[in-house]
């Protein structure tokens, strides 16, 4: 029986310092390679459509949207789903090779391995950060609430685990975390505003507590040293800034319509 044809799809947005790396990392297994840009302004195009990509663009509408729409441009129902800060290692490309010759589940979960700084971090929650990055794409569709969004199968469907690491390269400095972890805040309180759910003071106040303790404590985070405890603050930090930029929403939402009236 010949191995499936498989599309490995990627969102980009100015993604000049990783997508070579990325596109790189699945050239042994791919049959095509979908890039779907928003509007980058650096080299990102140019240089995925030189490692063979097929690049189209679209205007970004959210994480969940974008990677729907990159699905919907494959040439193929089997589709691998990388972000561009993400490279396959030798080991999970090997077992990805194998799944082509006997596709038996539905979809296939990778553990993600992250950088940050120029650590590879193990404790504090980021690790074994499971991923179901594999599928066939009649089975299910991208969904959860942006920017966190999570592929989800349809009930009944069979999943496996592969060895190896989908290794990430996330943030270069702690800075980077912070400034990030500011826009994801900004994003997923819209999302859950546009949901109609508040915040009380147990979610603006308790949920940054727990965060930290979670990440610093339970999941061992404070192994990490002083990298362990930055990352269990931004964390907690981030939830904070979500849930009060979501009570805000809803007060000013609250003061709109009473302005009108």
């Amino acid at each position: 029986m010949p191995p499936i044809q498989l599309s490995v799809v990627i969102i980009t947005r100015n993604e000049e310092s990783n997508i070579e790396r990325c596109i790189g990392s699945v050239l042994g297994i791919a049959d095509e390679v979908i890039v779907l840009d928003s509007g980058s302004e650096d080299k990102t195009r140019e240089l995925a459509e030189a490692m063979g990509a097929k690049v189209y663009q679209r205007p970004f509408t959210g994480h969940i949207e974008q990677k729907n729409a990159a699905i919907s441009l494959a040439s193929f129902p089997h589709i691998l789903s990388l972000d561009a800060d993400e490279a396959l290692d030798t080991e999970l490309a090997e077992a990805v090779k194998k799944v082509k010759l006997n596709f038996s589940s539905d979809g296939y979960y990778l553990n993600r391995l992250t950088s940050y700084a120029g650590r590879w971090l193990r404790y504090g929650g980021w690790y074994p950060d499971r991923k179901l990055r594999l599928w066939d794409s009649r089975k299910g569709k991208w969904g959860g609430v942006n920017p966190h969004d999570r592929f989800g199968l349809e009930a009944g469907c069979s999943t496996e685990q592969l060895p190896g690491h989908l290794l990430h390269y996330s943030y270069a400095s702690r800075e980077e975390h912070r400034q990030q972890s500011r826009r994801f805040a900004e994003t997923a309180a819209k999302a859950i505003f546009s949901t109609g759910k508040k915040a009380g003071w147990i979610k603006r106040f308790l949920s940054p507590l727990f965060r930290f303790l979670y990440s610093y404590f339970f999941r061992l985070g404070f192994l990490e040293g002083a990298t362990g405890y930055y990352v269990a603050s931004i964390s907690a930090w981030a939830s904070y800034h979500k849930y009060r930029r979501l009570h805000q929403l809803h007060l000013d939402h609250k003061n709109n319509a009473a302005g009108r009236s």
